[in-house]
């Protein structure tokens, strides 16, 4: 594929100018949870799941149990795009909380649905509009792509369906792990795959899940900023952090409240030219 090559390119690239003494890198920790392990593929064999970098694993990145305010039963799970994040409410008043990765179709989607269908290691074709509309993308995908890890689906799927129709909305892994916590360019709910392999074990058919609206994200919530890397924090700590910072830095408007997580969708180079990046096939609704 086209991504695999340029993702190729850039790594080759990019030991061809490394220098010929001997480097030391520093190697922070990486939890137990999302060290590298070894999975069972769709026909029983083993498929090798990488380690996910300490890099992507920021605080609200990180799976965790919280204390948790809102109305739902425990059992349901709660998606909220717009902070990013995703609660399996608990008994007590906690949740356990996951970081996702949120895109269009993320966001396209409101109110309280039923999980009809799971699935380990899930194949994915895209939609017959997409490859119309879109060939150059899609049309090499015409013929599906068989579970595992080059798979936009990532090692597990969760399928929401509402009234009994299929809500094209997915909660699943991903393949690009550097995507948890931002506003990507396309797909559904992506979380680790070491995360949604968490959270396939724990739930059944039948779970209850609500997606949130804006508005109830930011009455539960509170309002988010957006980081210059692409992440969200409540506003109130960001302007906390703020306050105790040097007064030139305070005054650079490095962050913007966020409205929808699927604002942000370029990155800038070095040079400064804002370039926009996204995985043809991480648009996987069906």
């Amino acid at each position: 594929m086209r991504l695999v090559t340029l993702f190729t390119a850039v790594a080759l690239g990019l030991a061809a100018c490394g220098s010929s003494q001997p480097i030391t890198l520093a190697n922070p920790t990486v939890p137990e949870a999302y060290q590298a392990r070894t999975d069972s593929g769709p026909n029983g064999e083993p498929i090798q799941i990488p380690a996910v970098r300490a890099a992507y694993l920021n605080e609200r990145n990180q799976r965790q149990q919280v204390p948790y305010n809102g109305p739902e039963a425990p059992g349901t799970i709660v998606v909220d795009p717009y902070a990013r994040v995703l609660y399996h409410v608990q008994p007590g008043g906690q949740a356990m909380r996951y970081g996702v990765a949120v895109g269009r179709a993320g966001t396209g989607y409101a109110g309280t649905a039923t999980i009809a269908r799971k699935a380990a290691w899930p194949s994915w074709r895209p939609t017959d509009n997409m490859i119309r509309t879109q060939p150059d993308l899609y049309a090499q995908f015409a013929g599906g792509l068989s579970g595992g890890m080059h798979n936009p689906l990532g090692s597990r799927a969760l399928y929401l369906y509402e009234g009994g129709q299929d809500t094209y909305y997915r909660i699943h892994g991903t393949m690009d792990p550097s995507s948890i916590g931002k506003a990507t360019s396309a797909g559904c709910i992506r979380l680790f795959n070491q995360d949604v392999i968490d959270l396939f074990a724990q739930v059944k058919t039948g779970t209850t899940v609500h997606v949130r609206s804006q508005e109830e994200s930011i009455r539960l919530e509170g309002p988010m900023i957006e980081t210059p890397e692409g992440y969200v924090q409540p506003a109130n700590q960001a302007q906390t952090a703020m306050a105790g910072a040097p007064t030139a830095m305070a005054a650079a408007p490095t962050t913007a409240l966020v409205t929808d997580p699927y604002a942000v969708t370029t990155i800038s180079t070095p040079g400064g030219a804002p370039v926009t990046t996204y995985s043809p096939v991480e648009s996987a609704v069906q």
